[in-house]
């Protein structure tokens, strides 16, 4: 179960450096959109963080629940907008900075919290 458990904890983080540089590497460009790391990266953090979570509880560890649902929460906001404005040519400013920012926010509750 330890494998299983690093295993999507690796994909997890895999799917954090997707979204995450996804959407750094835009940041320059006028034209931003969804790309394709974004939005897959957004459905592998949402995935892989239930499924950890589900091993984790399975294995009987102590879970703090509301950490977990701030977490998904964000992460399933982040992976809404993007698989909602995916076909966009141009994603507006203020909704890209949206999901960049809840993404470092993800990050950020989940080592200081």
């Amino acid at each position: 179960m330890k494998l299983l458990q690093d295993s999507l904890l690796f994909l997890h983080l895999v799917g954090f450096g997707a979204l995450f540089g996804g959407a750094f590497v835009q940041l320059r460009d006028n034209a931003r959109v969804v790309n394709a790391a974004m939005l897959h990266g957004a459905l592998v953090q949402v995935v892989s963080g239930i499924l950890l979570v589900g091993v984790i509880e399975g294995n009987g560890e102590e879970i703090n629940r509301t950490k977990i649902a701030v977490k998904f929460t964000i992460a399933l906001v982040v992976a809404l907008v993007c698989w909602v404005n995916r076909r966009r040519l141009r994603l507006p400013s203020g909704l890209f900075f949206a999901v960049f920012v809840l993404t470092v926010a993800n990050a950020a509750v989940a080592v200081f919290w």
